[in-house]
């Protein structure tokens, strides 16, 4: 356990941090599940849609080095190409 005021304090920190990123995880999750749910439907307007949605918030989530940007990247593309064969 953190015994000196400056471990104490990195605590806190780490504590707020990790309740925070779990929320901004949890709606990138979200937005991602949307997408999968409307390539499921078939519908290929719906996912397009979905997907737009989506990928502004997976950026942002891996600029502020929550998720790594080749995760990130690579999340990307793959319901990109999911996408793109539902319109094939």
């Amino acid at each position: 356990m953190a015994n000196s005021p400056q471990s104490k304090k990195r605590a806190r920190q780490a504590d707020k941090a990790r309740t925070r990123n779990a929320s901004q995880r949890s709606m990138v999750r979200t937005y991602i599940k949307k997408v999968v749910a409307a390539i499921a439907t078939g519908e290929h307007a719906a996912a397009q849609t979905a997907l737009l949605a989506a990928t502004p918030v997976i950026d942002r989530f891996a600029d502020k080095g929550i998720m790594h940007k080749n995760k990130a990247a690579r999340i990307k593309s793959r319901l990109n190409a999911k996408v793109k064969a539902l319109a094939a």
